[in-house]
């Protein structure tokens, strides 16, 4: 990747004040981190430039070379990564930018976003739905090796089927600590109603418990009533043998 020039401002003054005024200025105020021997260095980026650099290369890691600047005066120039941006929450304005100075011979672990190329096809035929469980990648690899994004094609997958950390394919020196066995993504069935049926009501049921009980009461007199006819009749036999 290459690097991206950004000149920016050093801030001698710091405190509310001074960072509202920077603000009505036009500038974001940051901080360089990792400065050896400097230390934290306090500094004002210009807000329309910034912006502009992070359109142009929306969702994608930038490696930044920037030039510290004391007015028309160039103190000096390093690499750096955006650490850490802070917004408003309501307006979602900028507010604060940490920046963290690198070296470009040393390897560094970042935050790469991962995008999803391409229509599943359990999406697509089946009406599945794609479900992205990871959104960005941690990666190791020299500044220089660092990729924009992680692009991952999803165009085969079918329901019920997914795209682990494990099955991607990194560009060349580039490596991951994330687990292997994590889930990037995966197709799932669609959410299908449950069909109810009608319930019977309790006037419905009762009569047929009833006519069950009636049925099996005149069974049970009818057997009764037989049983008795067949003790007449042997009384009978009995008598007239007698």
């Amino acid at each position: 990747m290459e690097e991206v020039k950004l000149d920016v401002q050093v801030r001698k003054i710091v405190g509310t004040r001074s960072v509202k005024s920077t603000r009505r200025d036009g500038f974001v105020p940051a901080v360089v981190y990792g400065g050896g021997k400097h230390g934290p260095t306090s500094i004002k980026v210009d807000r329309r430039n910034y912006e502009k650099i992070k359109r142009e290369h929306h969702g994608q890691s930038v490696v930044f070379h920037l030039n510290v600047l004391e007015g028309d005066k160039k103190l000096r120039d390093y690499s750096a990564i955006v650490k850490e941006e802070q917004f408003e929450p309501v307006s979602e304005g900028l507010l604060h930018i940490d920046f963290k100075r690198i070296s470009l011979k040393e390897e560094i672990e970042v935050k790469v976003q991962i995008k999803l190329m391409g229509e599943a096809v359990g999406v697509k035929q089946d009406g599945g739905s794609l479900d992205q469980a990871i959104w960005d990648l941690d990666v190791v690899c020299l500044p220089t090796n660092l990729p924009e994004a992680i692009e991952v094609d999803v165009s085969e997958l079918h329901i019920g089927h997914g795209i682990h950390v494990k099955d991607l394919k990194l560009p060349q020196g580039v490596t991951t600590k994330h687990d292997p066995d994590s889930m990037i993504a995966s197709v799932v069935a669609p959410m299908k109603e449950a069909e109810e049926e009608p319930a019977e009501s309790d006037t419905d049921a009762e009569p047929e418990v009833i006519g069950e009980k009636e049925r099996q009461e005149k069974r049970e007199t009818k057997e009764a009533e037989q049983a008795a006819k067949e003790q007449d009749a042997e009384a009978s036999e009995s008598e007239e043998k007698s």
